[in-house]
Parts: C-alpha cells; sequence; structure tokens
C-alpha cells in the first residue's frame, strides 16, 4: 500500500495501520464461510454463480470450503479483479462503471449455466457491489444502458436511484434472475456496497423481491430530465417481482465493518474514536468541508481524537478533469485544515479504485493546501474541473492499494494526534 507521510511519521503509521486493518477486517473469506455453513446440501448439482467487485475473492472463498461439491460455475468481476484461474469455474472480467459487450456475453454464460436446472439443484449466489455494471442482460440497446448510466453518474444520482431504473430495463436484474434460476433453489450471500444494505438494491437485486415501484422509476425520470426512447418508458412500467419463494439470502458484509475496524484501530493508536455515521451518501466536495470543519473546531483538544465517517459520497460532474468521490472529499478538506499542525484526513474505496483512477483515495494533513498552492493548483477550481486526482497526485497524497477483493463503501477518517 503507498501512502504519503504527512507531518510526522508516526501519524502516516497511524493512517497506514487504519487502512491496512480495515481492508483486513472488511475481507470477504470468513464472513462467506460463515454463510456457507447454512448452504442447504443439494440432491442434485450445485452451481456457483459470483458476480461484483468481490465476486474472484468470495468464489474463491466459497470454493476453499466446498471444494469438488460445486459442479460448474461462473465468476463476472470487474477488469484487473481476477487474480486467476479457480479450478472449473470460468473467470470473466467485465465493464465497470459501464456495462460493455463481456458484460452481456458473461451473463449470457451464467443464465446458460441455470436454465436447464431442476428442483433437487442449488445456485450458490455470491453477490458484490459492482454487479449491476458487470451482470446484464438490457431489455433496450446496450448502447442506452450505457448512455443512461453516464448520464445517472455524471447527474450525482445516487446508487439506489439508478439502479431503480436499472432493474426495470433488465431481464436479471430486480428478481428476475432467480426467476431463471427456478425451480432450482438460489442461495445468495451479499457484500453490501449500499449505504444502510437495501438486499434488493445490492447489484440490483438479481435475487431479491424488488422494493422500488415503477412510479418511483417514473418520478427518478422526471427529477433528473432523461430523454428515453418508447421502448425504455414501457419497460419502466412493467413490475417487478415482489415475492421468490425459491431464494434464502445472507447478508455478510458492509460498510458497518470498515466503521467497526476503523474504531478498534484507533484506539490500540491511543485516539479516541467518534463514529459520525455509517450512512455517508451526501456531496464529497460537502462532506469534506463539513469533516475539515469538525477538526477544525476540535484543534484544540488535549486529547488524540480519530473521527470516523462510513458510507459513500456523491460527485457532481461539473468538469473534465480525473478524480473520485474519496479523492475529492480530500482535496476539500484540504482547503479548511491548513494552517493546522497534526492532523490527518483519508479517504478510500474499500474496493481499492476511486473513480476512473488508479487510487484507492489520498490523504492531507495542514500542509497540503500550501504545497498545492506552491505548484500553481487553486483548490476551489480544481474541485469545479472534478480533477482532483491529478492535484493530489502532484502532491503524492494518493493512497494505492490495489484491488482488494472486497467492496463494501468507503471510509473516511480524521484523526487529531496529541
Amino acid at each position: 500500500m503507498e501512502v504519503f507521510v504527512p507531518q510526522t511519521v508516526s501519524l502516516w503509521r497511524d493512517v497506514e495501520r487504519i487502512v491496512s486493518d480495515a481492508l483486513r477486517d472488511a475481507s470477504p473469506d470468513a464472513a462467506v464461510r460463515r454463510a456457507i455453513d447454512e448452504l442447504p446440501y443439494p440432491e442434485g448439482k450445485l452451481v456457483l454463480v459470483a458476480i461484483g467487485k468481490a465476486a474472484w475473492q468470495m468464489a474463491a472463498s466459497a470454493l476453499d470450503a466446498l471444494g469438488d461439491r460445486v459442479d460448474d460455475g461462473i465468476v463476472i468481476t470487474k477488469r484487473g479483479c481476477a487474480e486467476g484461474p479457480l479450478g472449473k469455474l470460468t473467470i470473466c472480467e467485465a465493464g465497470h462503471p459501464v456495462p460493455d459487450q463481456a458484460s452481456y456475453d458473461a451473463t449470457e454464460e451464467a443464465i446458460r449455466l441455470v436454465e436447464p436446472l431442476g428442483e433437487k439443484d442449488v445456485v450458490l449466489f455470491l453477490v458484490s457491489g459492482g454487479g449491476s455494471a458487470l451482470f446484464e442482460k438490457p431489455t433496450i440497446p446496450p448502447e442506452e444502458i450505457a448512455a443512461l448510466t453516464e448520464r445517472l453518474l455524471a447527474c450525482g444520482a445516487s446508487i439506489v436511484e439508478i439502479n431503480a431504473l436499472r432493474k426495470r430495463l433488465s431481464a436479471v436484474k430486480g428478481g428476475r434472475f432467480a426467476e431463471i434460476c427456478a425451480p432450482a433453489r438460489v442461495f445468495s450471500i451479499l457484500l453490501s456496497d449500499i449505504v444502510g444494505d437495501p438486499l434488493d438494491m445490492i447489484a440490483s437485486g438479481p435475487a431479491y423481491p424488488d422494493a422500488s415501484t415503477c412510479e418511483q422509476a417514473a418520478r427518478i425520470v422526471e427529477k433528473y430530465r432523461l430523454d428515453l426512447s418508447e421502448r425504455a418508458r414501457k419497460q419502466l412500467a412493467i413490475e417487478t417481482p415482489k415475492k421468490l419463494d425459491n431464494v434464502e439470502t445472507r447478508a455478510t458484509g458492509s460498510v458497518k465493518y470498515l466503521c467497526q475496524s476503523a474504531a478498534s484501530s484507533c484506539e490500540k493508536l491511543g485516539y479516541f474514536p467518534v463514529l459520525l455515521t455509517d450512512r455517508l451518501s451526501c456531496e464529497a466536495r460537502e462532506a469534506g468541508s463539513f469533516l475539515a470543519s469538525i477538526v477544525r473546531t476540535s484543534a484544540e483538544t488535549p486529547r488524540s481524537l480519530a473521527f470516523i465517517v462510513g458510507g459513500e459520497p456523491v460527485v457532481h460532474l461539473t468538469g473534465k478533469g480525473l478524480g473520485g468521490r474519496a479523492q475529492e472529499l480530500v482535496l476539500s478538506a484540504a482547503r479548511e485544515i491548513a494552517g493546522l499542525e497534526n492532523v490527518a484526513l483519508f479517504s478510500f474505496g474499500s474496493d481499492g479504485t476511486d473513480g476512473p483512477t488508479d487510487a484507492a483515495g489520498a490523504v492531507c494533513d495542514g500542509e497540503s493546501a500550501e504545497k498545492l498552492e506552491k505548484l500553481g493548483f487553486d483548490i476551489f477550481e480544481t474541485l469545479r474541473d472534478n480533477d482532483s486526482h491529478r492535484a493530489l497526485k502532484a502532491i503524492d497524497t494518493l493512497i494505492k492499494t490495489g484491488p482488494t477483493g472486497t467492496n463494501v463503501n468507503d471510509l473516511t477518517c480524521a484523526l487529531i494526534k496529541r
């Protein structure tokens, strides 16, 4: 893991320790194994289907526990997240956050595996964040799905809003994959990447009854003034499954684990941990400014403090720069904590990627704003151009973890060391 050196070596070590511990504790291995203990033993075949950014790691954990009991299967994950062959499983890497032809081809292969199954068979369905793009069979032209996804991301729509629409424009989302699997039983294990852990929204709920409605979808279209084809509008008016009798679901991980780990690590390092929320979902730059204001208010404290935030803020695209939500949050905070001593604020995505960059997130301290100014960066203008990555890279404050094998939202932490 790469991370910059803040004002003190000990503070740098604290940041690195908290990040490392959180990623270790958020690993899906133990959670998947616990859930598999409840897996119904099939009289017939056991087919494994894993989708999402953590699909490879989840599948590896399942195979380690089940061995030859798995008859066939497929892993569909983001490009760069697969770490090699997994027994007899087919490994597919596809596009994210926008689905591509590899997404469609891999989904068709998964459907081919489960369609012939009977009532004595079981589908072990491993689901993690990113599955919405990676697992897709569109009911409208793929280019319209791609354009819609890009438009929703650009206007700052929440993942819940995005998924409410994508479910209705897909043959596998919103419980429809479970219907394809029937009469086989589906045992679904979920890692949550959505604030509040709504099980029907994780990867757009391919095997979970859909709680959203056609009326809600119509309101989202109106809210963001989306220009849709007549075919898409007709699909949005078709209701999704509200009851699935062939599915059992186990949720095994979420951002709460990241926050709990961070609190434990901070306490061991001598900080008094304060969990502000594990449901952050506002604008990234506003979150950074708000958290930095808390740091400034607490700057004279005689004790070491750690303010912990979990969740997933959003970025509203106003420019053409390169960045991500965690980096934008940190850059915004850097402006507010300028001049403070022995403070550091970091934010990172648990999957190891933050936006379309090679960084998981970034760190700032009281000197970061001054360093940026000396290099010619105006923080306000850089944020307006959504160019946080270039700025933070210039002062060497990026956090790079590489693919982590999990995906349970973001962790943000502000440290005041005494």
